[in-house]
């Protein structure tokens, strides 16, 4: 693998809303094959943060995720028309 991928994948593996199972699709690595990648490339504390943070988050598990389809999107987050984000004045 290049940097880059390895990157994206790290990259990939933070994310909350980012599936093992998407990491899986595009760069054909299992969860263990991710977390081996993850521990080689991440220093040893930054490891455990983010097995921390990781374990028993449903968020990383496509069978687990309260939806299916589409995107999450926050109730909080602004509408975008005509390409430009709505301004509040």
């Amino acid at each position: 693998m290049t940097d880059r991928q390895i990157d994206r994948i790290i990259e990939m593996a933070w994310e909350d809303r980012t599936t093992f199972d998407a990491i899986k699709y595009q760069f054909g690595l299992k969860e263990q094959e991710v977390i081996a990648l993850m521990r080689k490339e991440m220093k040893p504390s930054s490891f455990k943060l983010w097995r921390k943070r990781v374990s028993g988050r449903s968020t990383k598990h496509q069978a687990k995720r309260d939806f299916q389809k589409g995107r999450f999107k926050c109730t909080r987050q602004r509408g975008i028309s005509n390409n430009k984000v709505s301004k509040r004045y």
